[in-house]
């Protein structure tokens, strides 16, 4: 009997080695998707961040790519750890899962946090940036990402048009008698924003404020899924970890 339970148990280390193994590399490949999740949020919307007040959104991406990282080096300790069977390795590897399963939820929560008072922060802050911080000196950021959000979505001012009566630049003499930015036109050319004519200028219901809410919207959906989604997966890691832990403490040396 001895031997059988001696043989059982040597079977159930191997293949807890090689469940751990194959964990290990699926999580180095979610490692290098947290990770790109977390770059393409700040490289594709890097520009409308300046327009948010709160710094949550960019936290949750950078989160997302520090996680990512630790992820990956994660990984390859792992798989040495299980091959090598080193106990205090395996010790490592589960603190290290521990430290990246909390960074990644504290991302998804931040994320969903931030999901519901998006739409407070934008008709707060939204508005407010764009009237007064338009092409106004060391503001060249706000001022591309401005120009960027009209043209990309095909809108005009914070709620509508109109918003850009009460701007800084519109009412001083470097607008040169525009009534809007020139990107706020259809076909953009130097001087079209005199002209604030509908046929002229985009004239979208519920203006650029809408249109850059559903995008961040569904930019936090994506963050707050991956990072949850990751997260959870990692608690199957560190069962397995744990139970490969005990087997190998019960193995004498």
């Amino acid at each position: 009997m001895g031997a059988n339970d001696e043989k059982s148990e040597m079977c159930g280390t191997i293949f807890l080695k090689y469940l751990l193994f194959a964990f290990n590399f699926l999580f180095w490949m979610a490692g290098g998707a947290v990770m790109a999740v977390g770059i393409w949020t700040l490289v594709k919307k890097s520009d409308y961040i300046s327009l948010l007040s709160s710094v949550t959104y960019a936290a949750s991406a950078y989160i997302l790519i520090v996680a990512g990282a630790i992820v990956m080096v994660t990984g390859v300790l792992g798989c040495c750890a299980t091959f090598k069977e080193q106990r205090r390795l395996l010790r490592v590897y589960f603190v290290l899962l521990l430290c990246i399963f909390l960074l990644e939820v504290v991302a998804g929560v931040l994320a969903y946090i931030y999901y519901q008072k998006l739409n407070e922060d934008l008709k707060e802050n939204l508005k407010h940036t764009m009237i007064q911080k338009y092409r106004q000196p060391s503001q060249d950021h706000v001022t591309q990402a401005v120009d960027k959000l009209q043209q990309e979505f095909k809108c005009c001012g914070s709620n509508s048009s109109f918003d850009w009566v009460e701007s800084k630049w519109v009412r001083s003499a470097d607008a040169k008698s525009r009534a809007v930015p020139d990107s706020c036109c259809k076909t953009p050319t130097g001087g079209c924003g005199r002209r604030p004519h509908p046929s002229n200028i985009y004239n979208v219901e519920g203006g650029c404020i809408t249109k850059l809410g559903n995008v961040i919207l569904e930019h936090l959906k994506i963050i707050s899924a991956v990072g949850i989604g990751i997260a959870c997966v990692q608690i199957v890691g560190m069962v397995v970890t744990c139970c490969l832990y005990g087997n190998l403490k019960a193995e004498p040396y």
